[in-house]
């Protein structure tokens, strides 16, 4: 099945993901939404950043929703604010040629004023980072009695920044629910655990195996050079690549600051993102980025969660990644919607190893890029 019309969804969605270029449905896809279009249905599906997750479970999920009446009837859940914002902005452009259906993010790091108020309007999906739903739900500014599907979107990381407890209240409110779908990059026992207390014993388990996972429009290279030698060839290459963008991976907080004073200071146009900064700040970061004023992102691997930016030409590992399914979640924020992307690794004598285990276990070839 290549098209989205076999798959079951309907002519004014497809017209909206032809008009955003998503014509032939990924591996997640295809093995997703006929079973969650099927009836009610509980679902595991390990699956990575990049897959093309949001369109497995929103457009089910969209398909579900009556119009006509004005309540909260699908829930989703993120880990981060920006997850929150990119999935409510893409259900939003898959509706283009349907009934209106509406979608309200919530978050922390806002005015939850402002979230009452935006709620109070017909909503029929909320999209919502754990701590700030239990804060609506403790106001009763938000009714989720008629909700019938809940979505655990990047279940793993949601347990991994702390809302273990969020996750259970929410899960043991929601009375009326007939779905549950867990999406998660890895099964870690924590996640067991909520899908053994939350979900069906027969929830169906999608395994989106790993060759399904990487993106074959990205060329894997590497540079060879000894740490003290790494700014340099860095800037290097940007130099080389003069007009492209792209986003630089620094493993910590200090590290992604100190590279990125550096590189400004070199006057290339960068700045950073890591946890350390408010809200505030991150945002204008990101908007800057966006709107091409800045041509280089210096992050760390837990602020690029759920980055969606369209025509990065390169990633940039300055630092290696802990684990090879996060070298897929960096190397796949490059070559989006069927365009063509690099990921270049900085790698010293000691981590062209891991370059090796990297191909082994993710079924990619480094070509090294001589200097």
């Amino acid at each position: 099945m290549n098209n989205f019309q076999a798959l079951g969804i309907s002519a004014g969605f497809v017209k909206g993901l032809t008009e955003l270029n998503i014509i032939e449905p990924t591996y997640i896809q295809q093995n997703v939404i006929p079973i969650l279009l099927a009836g009610p249905t509980d679902i595991v599906a390990q699956a990575q950043t990049g897959t093309g997750k949001t369109a497995a479970y929103g457009l089910p999920l969209l398909e579900k929703i009556d119009p006509s009446l004005g309540m909260v009837q699908g829930l989703i859940l993120c880990p981060t604010r920006e997850l929150a914002q990119q999935v409510a902005k893409q259900l939003f452009k898959f509706t283009k040629y349907s009934a209106k259906i509406f979608t309200e993010a919530v978050y922390g790091g806002e005015h939850i004023d402002r979230q009452i108020g935006a709620l109070k309007r017909p909503t029929h999906i909320v999209v919502a980072t754990p701590g700030r739903l239990i804060d609506l739900i403790k106001r009763k500014a938000v009714d989720l009695s008629a909700v019938k599907s809940v979505v655990l979107d990047e279940a793993d990381e949601m347990l991994s920044m702390g809302f273990k407890k969020e996750l259970d209240e929410i899960l043991s409110f929601l009375t009326a629910v007939e779905s549950k779908w867990l999406f998660s990059a890895t099964i870690p026992n924590e996640i067991k655990a909520i899908i053994s207390k939350h979900l069906a014993e027969n929830a169906t388990r999608i395994d989106v195996k790993q060759e399904n996972v990487v993106n074959k429009n990205i060329s894997h290279q590497y540079m060879k050079c000894e740490d003290a030698d790494k700014l340099n060839a860095l800037q290097q290459f940007l130099r080389a690549e003069a007009d492209e963008r792209g986003i630089i991976f620094c493993k910590t907080k200090a590290a992604t600051k100190k590279l990125s004073q550096q590189l400004i200071a070199k006057n290339f146009a960068a700045d950073a993102i890591h946890g350390d900064l408010m809200q505030k700040e991150r945002d204008k970061v990101m908007r800057a980025f966006k709107n091409e004023s800045l041509r280089l992102l210096v992050a760390t691997d837990v602020a690029a969660r759920g980055l969606d930016i369209s025509d990065l030409n390169f990633v940039l590992h300055y630092q290696l990644p802990e684990s090879d399914e996060y070298y897929t979640h960096r190397s796949g924020r490059t070559a989006r919607a069927g365009k063509e992307g690099l990921s270049l690794c900085f790698a010293n004598d000691y981590e062209i190893k891991t370059l090796r285990n990297y191909e082994r276990s993710l079924g990619i070839k480094f070509k090294e890029l001589k200097r």
